[in-house]
Parts: C-alpha cells; sequence; structure tokens
C-alpha cells in the first residue's frame, strides 16, 4: 500500500465549506484506508494499491465534483516527495533568512520554460519564484496579504492548477508521518 497526501484546491475557501470528517468519509467511501484529515483546508492523507497518482487524482476529483457539487482540483504526493519538499530551499539564504512566509504551489505536471518565464517576470522586491518539478516555491518578505501575488495569479500564468501550503505545514505531515 502506498501512503498519499492529498491537497485539495478550493476547500474551505471562497465559499466552499467541507467538514473534515466529511471530507474523511468521502475519502473511506472511494475504498481508501487509514484516511486522516490535517488542518481544515483539504489535506487528506490515504493509503491505497488502486492505482497510479495520476490515475487517482482524476477519479478523486470526478468523485468529488459528484459529491460536493463543485470541482476541486487534487494533488497527490508521496511521503518522500513531501521530504524532498521539506528541503528544497531554492532561494539565496540573505533573501530567505528575511522572508516572512515560504510556500509551495502542487502542480499537474512540470511547467513549461514559456510558463516559467512568465512566473519569473512577476518577482519583485517582495515576491521571489523558483520552479522544481512539480512544485513553485514562492518566498514573501511581507505577509502574503500585502502581495499582489495569488493562486488565481499562479494558475493563469502556469495555464494549470494549483494549489498552495506553508512549507511548515508540509514539515509537520513529514514530523507527523515519519516511515519507521
Amino acid at each position: 500500500m502506498t501512503r498519499y497526501f492529498a491537497f485539495l484546491r478550493a476547500i474551505n475557501v471562497g465559499g466552499h465549506t467541507v467538514k473534515m470528517g466529511a471530507l474523511k468519509q468521502l475519502f473511506e467511501g472511494f475504498g481508501f484506508n487509514q484516511v486522516e484529515t490535517f488542518i481544515a483546508s483539504g489535506n487528506v492523507i490515504f493509503e491505497t494499491d488502486q492505482g497510479s497518482a495520476h490515475e487517482l487524482e482524476n477519479r478523486i476529483e470526478a468523485a468529488l465534483v459528484e459529491a460536493l457539487g463543485f470541482k476541486s482540483a487534487v494533488f497527490l504526493r508521496t511521503f518522500q516527495e513531501l521530504a524532498q519538499i521539506t528541503v528544497c530551499q531554492p532561494f539565496p539564504e540573505d533573501q530567505f533568512s528575511q522572508a516572512t512566509a515560504f510556500n509551495v504551489a502542487f502542480l499537474k505536471e512540470s511547467p513549461d520554460e514559456a510558463a516559467i518565464g512568465r512566473l519569473m517576470a512577476l518577482q519583485n522586491e517582495i515576491d521571489a519564484f523558483a520552479v522544481v518539478g512539480r512544485e513553485m516555491y514562492w518566498l514573501c518578505q511581507v505577509r502574503q496579504s500585502e502581495s499582489k501575488f495569488a493562486n488565481t495569479v499562479l494558475e493563469k500564468v502556469l495555464g494549470q492548477p494549483a494549489t498552495m501550503r506553508q512549507v511548515s505545514t508540509m514539515q509537520r505531515f513529514v514530523e507527523k508521518y515519519k516511515e519507521g
């Protein structure tokens, strides 16, 4: 069995309220094992051997539309992938040490060079970006609410769905779910 960490887009934001207990029941109803939720922002941990991550993402997205009545993009990562995210720090140390927020955005696929170029054109004294595989890292020098950058901007620039989480949340996942 593989343990997956599911990061759902548009859960408990923008009027799409879903109780974590209900989300847990949905994932159990999908036939997954050891289902847990983590923080009320659409993070679900589960185990399964029912297919590839890509197949599971598509299956879960379709089932969520049917169950919830709205589309929620699903991004699956394994424990090893999360562990890699927590140690990735693609910014100069002096810039990183001054930052207020460090986030990771989960993407469906690695963006092409043109999309990365559009993203990098948005960098400024407040916002810095780095793309590593299927993740985009955002370093913000002020409170995020003071930045003009947001998930909707990211999706438009990259031309694909994304969902963002704080890297510190990923560190909490890794600490909690360390594999013996």
